[in-house]
């Protein structure tokens, strides 16, 4: 009893105003909250992963609270100026009905709160679990489309060359690859934009817990956008000679989900390799 009296009074000595702030804060923002939740559901959704991002970034911030705790606690002004700044683009977004910038007002508000009442310290040690936390806000359906048709169109071209270097005649349409008996369509599904999503957002953890210059990591992020895009070739490659050989019926269903993953366990592999060589 005695020991919840003392827990109860540090809580209201210490933490009052952040909770009440941040229930306010979760109140504001319940319309992009379920917007964002809607869009990490959806069927063939880019940001299935966007669930688990909050809890990554709580759990770096709780591998540092030995850290955390010899940084002495202050309040900055700089991150009123933060939140005044987050809440008029949410203004501006719930009029014109945008979520994705309402959701990136979300986060400037809590970068805001942070700083507010935990001090200039404190937010930059957090820098990385609180940029962590961008992963999360879906890019507009419109940048989703435009990058996506992109990157099949170059999946398909890059393809049709290999398989021609390979000896399997091959032509090009637009995304869809014509061989002598099949042909293999490159759809939104297979441009490789959904292992790119997730893989920046590893990479972006890898480069942070690697130990190594700055330059080094952020050269291994940005690695991950030629790793993913060029795994997801080879994966193409691969549909299209099955295809070739055995007949379309192959490439459906169970084996076009297998080769996803097995990408994608590749491009990780590939990842962690480029951070060796870079440490």
């Amino acid at each position: 009893m005695q020991a919840t009296t003392q827990l109860t009074s540090f809580i209201n000595k210490y933490f009052i105003k952040e909770i009440v702030v941040f229930s306010i804060f979760l109140a504001a923002y319940a319309p992009t909250l379920v917007w964002m939740w809607d869009r990490w559901f959806a069927a063939d959704s880019y940001y299935s992963h966007g669930i688990l991002i909050p809890f990554v970034s709580g759990f770096l911030t709780w591998q540092m609270r030995s850290e955390l705790k010899t940084i002495k606690r202050t309040e900055s002004s700089w991150g009123l100026g933060l939140i005044i700044l987050g809440l008029a683009m949410y203004l501006v977004s719930t009029i014109l009905r945008i979520y994705f910038s309402s959701g990136v007002s979300m986060l400037v508000v809590f970068y805001g709160i942070v700083l507010h009442f935990w001090g200039a310290a404190i937010f930059k040690k957090l820098l990385f679990p609180l940029f962590f936390l961008t992963f999360m806000v879906p890019i507009p359906m419109a940048a989703i489309t435009t990058i996506s048709f992109r990157l099949k169109l170059f999946a398909a071209e890059f393809s049709t060359d290999l398989l021609n270097e390979l000896r399997v005649p091959a032509i090009r349409e637009g995304s869809i690859i014509k061989m002598r008996t099949a042909y293999v369509v490159v759809d939104d599904v297979c441009s490789g934009l959904r292992s790119l999503i997730s893989l920046a957002a590893l990479g972006s953890i890898f480069a942070f817990w690697m130990k190594a210059a700055l330059w080094k990591k952020v050269l291994l992020f940005l690695s991950t956008i030629p790793i993913a895009v060029i795994t997801n070739v080879f994966r193409v490659l691969f549909l299209a000679l099955v295809s070739e050989i055995y007949g379309s019926q192959y490439i459906a269903g169970f084996l076009h989900d297998l080769s996803g993953f097995m990408v994608f366990v590749l491009a990780f592999i590939l990842l962690h390799a480029m951070g060796k060589i870079l440490e």
